[in-house]
Order: C-alpha cells, then structure tokens, then sequence
C-alpha cells in the first residue's frame, strides 16, 4: 500500500513542486493552505490534489497517515500540526523531508548567499546533456525541468541549499539538515537581515555547516570571495578534501565570452566574472561526481542561464534589455559590473527595486554602498504598498543616495512615472537592467521592448 503524505502549507513554490513530484513517485498527497495563488493551484488541482477548501482543518490528521511536510508558511500554532503532534504523526520540515528521500543517496549541497541557483542550473544542464541519473532540489522553475524538485532512485542528489530557516519549529538554517557529502560555497554577504540580526551570525551558519563536512567528504569554495577564503583558513588541514576555485580564464569579444581550455575555446551564452565564477565551481562538482573535464565544456557551451538571471528581453545590435534576480547587495554589484564590462562602450541605465525585508530596512541599506557605481544611471524603484506591508518607513532620497553613495541616483515611487521615463530614453548604444526579486508591480515592459528593438 502507498505511504500518505499530508502537506501543511502545500501551496508554497517549493512545497507545492515537492508535493507533485511525490505524486508521480505514487505517493498518495493531501494538502491544506489557507491561500494557494497560481500558478501552484492550476498544478495542484491537474495533479488532483488541489484541496477542496481554503483553511485549516484538523480532521484531515488521522493516524492513517506515513508523515507531515511541514512549510515555512504554516504557524507554530497551526491546529493540523497541533493535531499530528497530539496523535504522535513523525512531522518533517520540508529539508528533513528531502534527506530521508535520499539518505542512500551521494548528497551534494550548493551553498551560499549568490550563485546557488545558477550553479545548481549548470550542474543540472550538464548532467541532463549527458542522460545521466540524477535527483534534484532548486529554489526556481528552471527552462527543461517540469518542477523544481525530483526524487527517483537516482544514485546522486543535487540539492540548492540555502541558509533560511527550516520550519515554524526549527530556526536553524535549511542546509544543516541535508547531511552533505559534497559542499559548494559560492560567497557570503549578509542577507536575511531580519532573520540574522549580524553579520557575524549570518557568518556563523556557514561556519558550522563547514565543519559537518564528513572525513570522506568534499568541500568547494570560492577563493576569491573573502569572507569563504577566512572561512578556509579557519578549517585549515581537515580531514575532508578541500578544492579552491575562482574566475574560469576567458576572454570577451565584441560582447561575446569565450572560455579559455587546453582543447580551445568556447563561446558562451552567459557572462560576467560571477557568472564564470559560478561554472568554475559547477565544473569542480562535475569533476567530483565522475564526468570530465571534455564532458563539462561539451555541454555547458549549451547554457543559456537560469531563470531570471541576466535574461534578455529585448535586443538590437545597439541595446539590450536584461532582467535579473538581483536584490542583495553583493548579487546588484556583481550583475551591475558584469553588463558593464561585457559591453563597456555602451551607457548602462541600471533600475533596481527594492523589494526585500532587508533593502527596504533604512538601517540596512548602508550595505548597499557603491554597488551602482558601475552603472552610468543608477535607479531605485520603491512601492510604498510594499514597504507599509512590511511596516518600515519608506527612505527618501537623500537616504538612499547617502545609503548607496551615488549622488545622482534617481528615485521613483510610482510606477507609472518610472515606466514613462524608461520609454522616454534614448537606447542608441544603450543597455537597460531591470534588477528585483519582484516584480516591479507588473510594469508593462512592451513600449520599452518595442523601442530597444528597433534601435538602430
């Protein structure tokens, strides 16, 4: 007889991908939220598991069930988990979940406060070229891949790890829980400033996670990134393998990145040092897990980037439209100077959105010091909807100039103003970069689309 899995909060972006991948695994899944938005309910309601009403309801917990998942999104006095606790159901946190799917597994974890998802993409593409067998966990709807989480009886694991907290019951970070034998660290830049109050705790996380590196284990890191590098030092002579990466040699030409290898080059679809950064250290796990180093440059010249990543939505032989993630400080910096650099003779209109806890917290934004200086206008998009949900107070613009330390930077806070003035630029050798972990109040991009494309 099938195992019966009951979700709490089964509408989240990765809880509802679990969810589905449990289905076709012929698990048997029920689920409760008290919102489910699209697109997890046209998912959840194709699958058949969609529940029938909004809410919480503890005659769903019965002792017939295998298990709980529990999501983030769920209370701590949520009445479902209370009831499993009274009738002594096994309660899992969405990574606690994922490692007893895997404990027979080789678990490779991708960590770090940016890169995660691009790296994990890398890794995905290359072993997916090959037809390799392989699990999965990413933190985004990647091009090629139905859902964002894959469990089968694939002997390897390649999970996104990050440093958030586990569930309602467990504040400690997501990758304590994968019991690694394989760890990526891209970087560390403070994040989750309402979640790690100080850098050196948020520092800490990482520090730990480290050290639960087993004897025959791997750890790969950036070295190029300073905080990873003290880290390094810190865990100095471990019985564990410890390999170094930093920038992939290359070389661009006329906006165009070619990586530098003993058989030749290689044109690429990404670019940026972080971006070649992040396959260096997607190449070190390949290595790792038996391809060579042929297999991985066979197949990465074929990567297009992940979601949301440097995407380009608009281009002509004189401007291009990028779109990117972007929203910490470091992840700004790095995409900012990565445009510029891929094309220096063109003026880059660089917009970020400050959407997050953290960027919109006026006691945070310091962090963001000189990470637009790269950008030949510097732009930042407040909703102030946003901000009075979070309950801060919104920043004007002498704090953000102060905050960003760019004297020019430019402010809007209503939408419709700054989508009049991006229409109103000239974008003859112009690059225009859309940065946000929003949406930017779903702005209506085609007027701007319309004229990169015919710029000539």
């Amino acid at each position: 007889m099938s195992q019966h899995y009951h979700f709490i909060a089964i509408g989240g972006a990765v809880m509802h991908n679990l969810a589905l991948s449990m289905v076709q695994k012929g698990y048997v899944v029920t689920g409760s939220d008290d919102e489910i938005y699209e697109p997890s309910r046209t998912r959840l309601e194709k699958a058949g598991i969609l529940p029938t009403a909004k809410g919480w309801f503890p005659e769903k917990i019965h002792p017939g069930l295998d298990g709980i998942i529990l999501g983030m999104h769920a209370r701590i006095d949520n009445p479902e988990l209370q009831q499993a606790r009274a009738l002594g159901i096994p309660v899992y946190s969405f990574p606690e979940f994922i490692y007893q799917q895997s404990k027979d597994k080789t678990r490779i974890v991708i960590s770090g406060s940016h890169g995660k998802t691009s790296i994990t993409s890398m890794i995905l593409h290359v072993l997916s070229f090959h037809q390799l067998a392989f699990d999965y966990l990413v933190g985004a709807q990647l091009e090629g891949f139905d859902l964002m989480v894959k469990l089968s009886d694939a002997p390897i694991i390649i999970i996104e790890g990050d440093e958030y907290l586990t569930s309602p019951e467990d504040r400690r970070p997501k990758f304590f829980h994968y019991h690694h034998d394989i760890l990526l660290m891209s970087g560390i830049a403070w994040d989750h400033f309402n979640v790690f109050p100080t850098f050196e705790g948020y520092k800490d996380q990482f520090r730990q996670v480290i050290t639960m590196t087993p004897d025959t284990g791997v750890w790969i890191y950036c070295e190029e990134d300073a905080e990873v590098k003290t880290l390094a030092a810190e865990v100095s002579n471990p019985a564990f393998k410890t390999i170094p990466y930093g920038v992939h040699s290359h070389r661009i030409d006329a906006g165009k990145t070619y990586l530098s290898t003993a058989t030749g080059e290689i044109p690429l679809h990404i670019f940026g040092a972080h971006n070649l950064q992040n396959l260096s250290g997607a190449l070190q796990v390949c290595l790792q897990i038996g391809l060579t180093e042929s297999q991985f440059y066979q197949a990465i010249a074929s990567f297009k980037g992940a979601a949301k990543r440097q995407e380009v939505l608009a281009s002509s032989d004189q401007s291009i439209l990028y779109r990117d993630f972007a929203h910490a400080p470091s992840k700004l910096q790095a995409t900012v100077q990565a445009v510029k650099n891929q094309f220096p003779e063109r003026k880059l209109i660089a917009v970020q959105e400050l959407h997050t806890y953290s960027s919109l917290n006026k006691d945070f934004v310091h962090n963001y010091a000189h990470t637009f200086d790269m950008a030949d206008e510097a732009i930042i998009y407040l909703n102030p909807k946003a901000v009075s949900l979070k309950k801060l107070e919104l920043m004007d613009l002498a704090t953000l100039r102060e905050g960003f330390q760019r004297a020019d930077l430019k402010l809007f806070t209503d939408i419709q103003e700054l989508k009049s003035f991006l229409e109103s630029q000239n974008y003859h050798q112009t690059n225009l970069l859309l940065m946000s972990s929003g949406n930017y109040d779903d702005m209506d991009l085609q007027n701007i689309t319309n004229k990169i494309e015919q710029t000539n």
